[in-house]
Parts: C-alpha cells; structure tokens; sequence
C-alpha cells in the first residue's frame, strides 16, 4: 500500500488554514468535476483524489490521525523503510467508534461512479465519515457546492442600444430570453442569476456573466451618452446661413447653419445623444461637426457669379 499525500494533493502546505483547505478544494473540484469532463479518465481518477483529500483534512480528527501517520512515515522513509514493510496496523481503523457511512456516495457528488476511497483511506479510517466532518445520516454525506460562473459576450448594434432589445439566444443548451435596457455602454457586463454551470450535491447554478459589446456605428462616434456625427454643407449656404438636415435616432432633424460657419464647426444638439443607461428620460447630447463641400459642374451662370465675387474681394 502507498502512501497519499492528501496535502500535495490539494497543493496546500501542512500548515494550511482550513478556510484555506476549504477554497483550494473547491476550485481543484471545479475544475475536475465529471461534468466538465465527460470521458476523461484522468480528470475522474483526479476528481476522487482531491475528494478523499478533502474528506481527511477537512475533518479535525481525521486530519489529527493523519498528521501523526504523516510523520512516522517521514521518518520511516528517511531511514530507508520501504512501504510493504511499514507497519499500517498501528494507524488502521478497526472499527471502534463513531458512525460507518458507506462511501458509495463518495463525498455526496451523486451519480459518480469509480471505485469509492483508496486502500489507503480505507485502512486508516474505514471509509467512514465522521460527523464532525460534516455527515449526516442516512449514508452519504452532504457536500453541495455552487456551480461556477460562466462567461460569455453578446454582440448588439449601437442602435440596438440606443432603443433597448430583447434578445433570445442559447448557451449551454440553455435558451435565455434577455432584455437589454436603453443606453447600455460598450463592454457593461450583465450578471444572470442562477444561468451559470449547476452546482454539485444539490447545489444552486452559478451565474453567467455577459458581457455586452456594443457594435461601432459607421455614422456616429460615441463618447459616454454623447454621440458624434458629421454633416456636409454646401459653401453657399455656410456663407449666407440656411438649414441642413441631420440624421439622429430620434428622427431627421434640420438644424440652423448660421452665416459664415467656418468648415469644422461643431453644433450641439441637446438631448439628442444616447440614453443615460439606468436613468429614464435622461439623453446625452449629438455633436455635429460642420464639413463643407464646394459646388462642383458649375454652369456658366454660376462660375460668372463666383468670378464677380471674386472680384470684390479684390
């Protein structure tokens, strides 16, 4: 028989806290759960390792029994000892005292099949859990775990969040209807309660954590709630003032290009940007930045008139 160093196991040192014993657990059982690991013949036997582990040093008593073995049995091999001729008799469970559980129900993750504990464990304790390891009656013990979190990204368009949408997608083989508010920023991250990976011994779903991606818009430049746009005005209508029409989410608008507007002026509109995410009835503001265009194919009327203007600059 071999000894098994649950502490290595675990990757904790011998000195470990058990709130420390406690979250390196649970992340190795994360990580190596049937679940995740459909077919993986490695990641089982390691499943059942980190399990026994935890049900050792997680109970005082065990762990007391194991510590004292833990250090005969360092001595042991530092003076050459090999393992067929360590006595174990002395360490072994003989049946005395405390409550016998079956470990058909290894560490509560139903479902689970394999072998159940080592020799090893099964010579020192039985295969017992101790109550004050956390059992309960009736043949197994109960071990629930959350679920982990789970990740994912959403792509929307920036009109999309303009507007708030509805969304319908799956993930996991879960299908999930989710409805996304006016004004959400690029890169928000949405926690769904209870969408994430199930949890284990009966315990709850963890969360999925969506992040959201805000699609760039090729007619405007967001900033917060602002938004940026461009618009084209003819030279004429810069120089005498007139209307031009701009574009916005809530509609086309005409906007007042005063006389003389120089080329890249920027006109602010009000209210006509983004929703404040989370706030009804709040908008940020729509920038509109001037370029002007020159007329082009200009009859011979026109180009009479713009040579007599130049003229009385002269």
């Amino acid at each position: 028989m071999e000894y098994r160093d649950y502490y290595k196991i675990l990757g904790v040192e011998k000195s470990a806290s058990q709130d420390e014993i406690k979250k390196a657990y649970r992340k190795l059982a994360i990580k190596y759960h049937p679940d995740k690991n459909a077919g993986n013949k490695e990641a089982e036997e390691k499943f059942k390792e980190i399990n026994e582990a935890n049900e050792v040093l997680s109970d005082p008593d065990k762990r007391k029994k194991y510590d004292e073995l833990g250090e005969n049995w360092k001595y042991y091999q530092q003076a050459g000892g090999q393992s067929q001729d360590f006595d174990w008799s002395r360490y072994a469970n003989h049946g005395g005292g405390g409550s016998h559980y079956t470990s058909g129900n290894f560490s509560g993750f139903e479902g689970f099949g394999g072998g159940g504990f080592s020799d090893f464990f099964e010579t020192l304790f039985g295969g017992g859990f101790s109550q004050g390891g956390g059992a309960r009656r009736g043949g197994r013990r109960s071990a629930s775990m959350r679920g982990e979190d789970m990740r994912a990204a959403l792509s929307i368009t920036l009109e999309e969040a303009y507007n708030g949408v509805e969304k319908l997608f799956t993930i996991d083989g879960q299908s999930i209807k989710l409805k996304i508010k006016p004004g959400i920023p690029d890169g928000q991250v949405l926690r769904l309660s209870g969408k994430g990976y199930a949890g284990t011994g009966g315990g709850a779903h963890g969360d999925l954590l969506l992040s959201i991606t805000v699609e760039k818009d090729n007619r405007y430049e967001r900033k917060g709630a602002d938004l940026y746009t461009d618009i084209h005005v003819d030279i004429v209508t810069a120089e005498l003032g007139g209307k031009a029409e701009v574009k916005t989410f809530k509609g086309t608008v005409k906007v007042n290009i005063a006389k003389e507007t120089d080329n890249g002026k920027t006109l602010r509109l009000p209210g006509m940007g983004m929703p404040v995410y989370g706030k009804e009835n709040h908008f940020g503001d729509l920038y509109v930045k001037v370029n002007l265009t020159i007329r082009k194919n200009l009859s011979d009327k026109e180009e009479k008139l713009f040579k007599e203007l130049a003229s009385l600059r002269k």
